[in-house]
C-alpha cells in the first residue's frame, strides 16, 4: 500500500508572522521617532528659543549700559556747561528701560543658569542705582566735586562690572546655542541613521516575506498542477472505464437480449401458425409477439444510446444524423442541425467523444434550458473540426453551482482529443457550447 502523502503546511502562519513583525517594527520605530522629535521640540523651545529671547534682552541691557557710560563720560567732561542734575531725566529713562530689560531677561534665563547667576545682575544693578541716587543727591546739594568723584570712583566701575556681566551672559548664551545646534545636528544624524537601518530592516523583512511567499506559492502551484494532472488522469480513466462499461452493456443488450427476444418472437410466430385461425390463443400469441417486437426495438434503441455501434460502422456524421432526430422525437425539442464544409472521416475513438459532447449538451438543453429549440452545427474546416450546440434558454448560472459532472466530463473529453471547449452566451441569451479540435487529431488514418 503506498505511503500516504503528508499534507503541505499552509504559508498563512509564516505570512502572518512576517506581517506582525513588520507592524511591530513600524510601531517601535514610530515611537522612537516621536520621542526624538519631541526631544528636538523641547530642546528648541527650552534652550534655543529661550536663549535667543534672553540674548535680545541682554543686548537691550548692554545698549542701556553703554548709554549710561556715555552719559557719565559727558558728566565728567569739564567743558560741559550743564550741572550734573541736568542728566537726571535722561538717566531715569535709561533706568526704566534697563530695569525692564533685566526683569524680562530673568524670565527668559536658560534653565542651566544657576541661582547666583540669576540674582547677580539684578543685585549689581540695584547697587548701581543706589550709588547713582547718592551721586545725584550730592549734585543736588551743590557738591558737584564730590558727585564727580563718586562717578569716577564708584559708578564707572559698577557700570563696567555690569557690562562685563552682561557680555559674559551673552557669551554663555552663544555657547549654549552652539551646543544646542550641535546636539540637534547629532539627533538628526542619529535619526537619519536609524531611519536607514529601519528601512533596511523593513526591506529585508519584505524581501524575506516575499521569498517565502514565492516559495510557498511555488509549492502550492506545483501541488495544484500535480492534483490537476491526477484529476485529469483519473477523469480520463473514468471516461475510459465508462465507455468500456457502456460498450459492454450495449453489446450484451444487443447480442444477448436482442437474440433472446428475437428467438422468443420467432417461437411465438411458429406457435401461432399451429393454432386454429379463429382461436383466442392465436390472438393472444400475436399480441405477445408484438410486445416482444416492441421490447426488442426498445432494447436495440437503448443499446444504441449506451454505445452507438453506428459510430464504428458508419462514422460520426451518420450517427448524428440518426441521434439528433431521435432526441427530437423523444424530448419534443425542435432541432436545427446544420453541416458545412467538406466532410472528412473521423476516427472512431475521437467520434465517441464528440458524440458524447453532443449527447450531454442536448441533455442539458432538455433538463435545464427551459426551451423547446436547439441548434447543432458541425463544421468541417480546412484545419479543424468545429462542433456547436446552442440554445436560447435561461443560460448557465455558475454562481448557483450548475457546473455538474457532465460539464467537467465534456472538458475532459475535449482534452483527450486535443481540443478546446468553451461555454459562451449568444446575443439572444442562453448557452453555446463550442468544441474546436485540430483536423489531424480526429481525422481517421487514410481518410
Amino acid at each position: 500500500m503506498p505511503e500516504r502523502q503528508k499534507p503541505r503546511r499552509s504559508p498563512t502562519a509564516g505570512l502572518l508572522a512576517g506581517l506582525v513583525l513588520t507592524l511591530v517594527a513600524v510601531l517601535l520605530f514610530a515611537y522612537y521617532m516621536n520621542g526624538q522629535l519631541r526631544g528636538l521640540r523641547e530642546l528648541q523651545s527650552n534652550l534655543v528659543d529661550r536663549n535667543r529671547k534672553d540674548s535680545l534682552q541682554l543686548l537691550r541691557a548692554q545698549n542701556d549700559l553703554n548709554s549710561l557710560a556715555l552719559g557719565m563720560r559727558d558728566m565728567l567732561d569739564a567743558r560741559e556747561p550743564y550741572p550734573l542734575t541736568a542728566w537726571t531725566a535722561q538717566f531715569e529713562r535709561i533706568r526704566e528701560d534697563l530695569d525692564a530689560a533685566v526683569k524680562a531677561e530673568d524670565s527668559f534665563a536658560p534653565m542651566q543658569r544657576t541661582a547666583e547667576q540669576r540674582t547677580y545682575l539684578s543685585q549689581s544693578l540695584a547697587q548701581f542705582w543706589a550709588a547713582m541716587d547718592r551721586m545725584f543727591a550730592l549734585a543736588g546739594a551743590g557738591k558737584e566735586k564730590e558727585a564727580r568723584e563718586q562717578i569716577q570712583v564708584s559708578l564707572q566701575a559698577r557700570q563696567a562690572a555690569l557690562s562685563t556681566a552682561v557680555a559674559r551672559l551673552l557669551i554663555q548664551n552663544n555657547e549654549a546655542e552652539e551646543q544646542a545646534t550641535a546636539e540637534i545636528t547629532r539627533i538628526y544624524d542619529r535619526v537619519q541613521r536609524q531611519l536607514y537601518l529601519f528601512l533596511g530592516a523593513a526591506l529585508l523583512v519584505i524581501v524575506l516575506t516575499s521569498l517565502y511567499l514565492i516559495q510557498a506559492n511555488k509549492k502550492i502551484f506545483a501541488q495544484m498542477e500535480e492534483l490537476s494532472s491526477q484529476r485529469s488522469e483519473l477523469a480520463q480513466k473514468l471516461i475510459s472505464t465508462q465507455e468500456s462499461t457502456l460498450r459492454h452493456l450495449s453489446r450484451e443488450l444487443h447480442d444477448e437480449f436482442g437474440q433472446i427476444l428475437t428467438a422468443i418472437g420467432s417461437l411465438l410466430g411458429r406457435a401461432g401458425k399451429q393454432v386454429p385461425e379463429n382461436s383466442t390463443l392465436r390472438e393472444d400469441l400475436k399480441e405477445v409477439q408484438e410486445i416482444t417486437q416492441s421490447t426488442l426495438s426498445k432494447v436495440r434503441g437503448l443499446s444504441q444510446a449506451l454505445h452507438p455501434v453506428l459510430l464504428e460502422e458508419a462514422g460520426l456524421e451518420a450517427t448524428l444524423d440518426w441521434y439528433i432526430p431521435t432526441v427530437e422525437r423523444q424530448n419534443g425539442i425542435t432541432m436545427h442541425y446544420e453541416k458545412s464544409g467538406t466532410a472528412f472521416p473521423v476516427e472512431t475513438a475521437a467520434g465517441v467523444h464528440l458524440y458524447r459532447v453532443v449527447q450531454e449538451s442536448l441533455n442539458n438543453v432538455s433538463r435545464h434550458a427551459q426551451t423547446n429549440e436547439a441548434w447543432i452545427r458541425l463544421t468541417y474546416a480546412a484545419h479543424e473540426l468545429i462542433l456547436e450546440i446552442e440554445d436560447h434558454g435561461k443560460g448557465l448560472r455558475p454562481e448557483r453551482g450548475q457546473h455538474g459532472i457532465g460539464m467537467v466530463a465534456m472538458r475532459e473529453r475535449a482534452e483527450l482529443i486535443g481540443g478546446t471547449l468553451v461555454y459562451e452566451k449568444p446575443d439572444e441569451g442562453g448557452t453555446r457550447v463550442r468544441l474546436r479540435v485540430a483536423r489531424e487529431k480526429v481525422q481517421a488514418h487514410g481518410g
